[in-house]
């Protein structure tokens, strides 16, 4: 071979190699980043013809993928879809997916990488894969009282409920309203699915917004609850220590003072702890924050959940926040769950649930079980505590007890359900004077064995200002959430 020849064959071996090299890269080290990348319509065309998996509650899909007639073999359908819509989420060719339908996306798509073994053999046959199934922790009768009990005060109310199981930390029910249909997202017409875009989007309430977990607000008395837990752990308070009542509490360091809601004096100028959870008394938890120091109330709230991100299964949970840097006045604001204190629906539940789980929080979680497309069990969710307990089981037990008085015979009777003892607490947050107070309601059944810790959050009903209350919006809810549970 003479040499212009062999100098010809060795650039071709080296362009042959430079090619092999480089399709191997893009098969192996880019094929991810280029499957994502949003402009990359045949992926997405090819993603969207499969047979996404079912997510289902209780044995029934709330969201399954049927047979179709157009360009695309599968249409995604959501049976129930107001009920369920901020749990599934919804699945949109032009729009991705949001919830379970995000979070678990790799499962039912089929690409989760222990579907190895499925995609690999429908390699072979030629055919597009299966995705697995995802099983949620909801409980569809407390999901159904739940959004019965919302959309009984209209349908503009904006509100959301969350209820757990306070030994497991399984939701139970999720809710958030104003809802949506995503079977308008998940249509096959992308001018249809744009229209229902813009409508949703530029509508009142938001309706895609999550509002169980998604935002925080100012939790009012509820978070009374942290305070009387701050106060039994410190050891220095017992239900029936005598604690500061009286009409309004003078706030140190300022002229401003501290009233009691509708200016009543809880009952004497000192009552007992149990009196003062039981009417809600705001001097008597402001007097307790004052004792008892910001950095104590930070660091029960903190064992509570508050600022961390715990929720497993779903995405988009905002962090509750008890603020920092504060002063005697903002302390004791903050101790009846003003100021700049924030929590979300989601957390409140968990407030509640740990005090019905003898002190000792447990990580909420929404996904139960997932399954591969031959039914096998990839995964199932196990329970697990949370890093801290948040107060110890006789303090918790005490608490409980205190609970129990808000609701017979305090500001909750409206949660009362016959035969069975339930523990709760009212809360009516104030925000700012344009807008109405926020309504709360937590509460767990039964007290002496719970089942279901509950907390309801009702932003704005579009009634009277003076006809706000936990008692008289959330409670009610609550209640019906609770029997639910209990089968009552």
């Amino acid at each position: 071979m003479n040499t212009p020849i062999r100098r010809l064959a060795v650039a071709c071996m080296v362009l042959f190699l430079a090619l092999l090299l480089n399709a191997s890269y893009v098969q192996y080290f880019q094929a991810d980043e280029l499957n994502d990348r949003s402009g990359n319509r045949r992926v997405l065309d090819a993603e969207f013809s499969r047979k996404r998996g079912p997510i289902l509650v209780a044995g029934r899909q709330v969201a399954e993928s049927v047979k179709s007639d157009d360009q695309f073999e599968y249409q995604r359908r959501y049976p129930t879809p107001f009920k369920y819509a901020h749990a599934t989420g919804f699945y949109s060719y032009l729009y991705g997916f949001s919830a379970v339908e995000s979070s678990q996306n790799q499962i039912l798509s089929g690409s989760d990488p222990r579907l190895f073994v499925d995609r690999f053999l429908d390699m072979l046959s030629n055919s597009q894969p299966d995705g697995g199934q995802v099983s949620l922790t909801l409980d569809p009768r407390a999901q159904t009282a739940a959004f019965d009990g919302v959309q009984a005060l209209g349908s503009g109310t904006e509100a959301a409920v969350v209820a757990l199981e306070p030994s497991t930390g399984r939701i139970l029910a999720m809710v958030s309203n104003p809802t949506y249909d995503p079977n308008l997202l998940a249509s096959h017409d992308i001018a249809a699915v744009e229209r229902s875009w813009r409508r949703l989007n530029d509508a009142p309430g938001n309706p895609l917004f999550n509002r169980a977990i998604q935002e925080t607000y100012p939790p009012g008395s509820t978070f009374k609850l942290v305070t009387a837990a701050a106060a039994l752990e410190s050891g220095d308070y017992d239900p029936d220590t005598m604690v500061p009542g009286g009409a309004e509490l003078d706030l140190p360091q300022s002229s401003a003072t501290l009233p009691n809601s509708g200016g009543g004096t809880c009952g004497g100028e000192e009552v007992t702890l149990t009196r003062a959870l039981e009417v809600s008394c705001n001097v008597a938890f402001g007097a307790i924050g004052l004792d008892l120091g910001d950095d104590a109330l930070r660091e029960t709230a903190e064992k509570f959940g508050f600022g961390s991100r715990y929720l497993q299964g779903i995405g988009g949970q905002a962090v509750s926040q008890f603020p920092s840097d504060i002063d005697q006045p903002q302390t004791a604001l903050s101790a009846i769950g003003q100021f700049d204190v924030r929590a979300s629906p989601l957390q409140m539940a968990l407030v509640t649930a740990t005090i019905a789980n003898g002190g000792q929080g447990m990580v909420p979680y929404l996904v139960d079980e997932v399954r591969a497309p031959d039914l096998s069990v990839l995964e199932k969710t196990s329970p697990e505590e949370l890093p801290d307990r948040a107060l110890g089981a006789s303090e918790a037990n005490a608490l409980t007890q205190m609970m129990v008085e808000v609701v017979d015979q305090g500001t909750g009777t409206t949660a009362q359900i016959p035969g069975i003892k339930v523990a709760g607490k009212t809360g009516t947050a104030q925000s700012s004077p344009e807008r109405p107070p926020y309504a709360w309601f937590v509460s767990f059944a039964p007290a002496d064995d719970p089942q279901v810790a509950v907390a309801v959050l009702v932003e704005d009903a579009g009634v009277e200002r003076d006809l706000i209350s936990g008692s008289g919006l959330a409670a009610p809810i609550a209640k019906a959430v609770m029997e639910a549970v209990i089968g009552q």
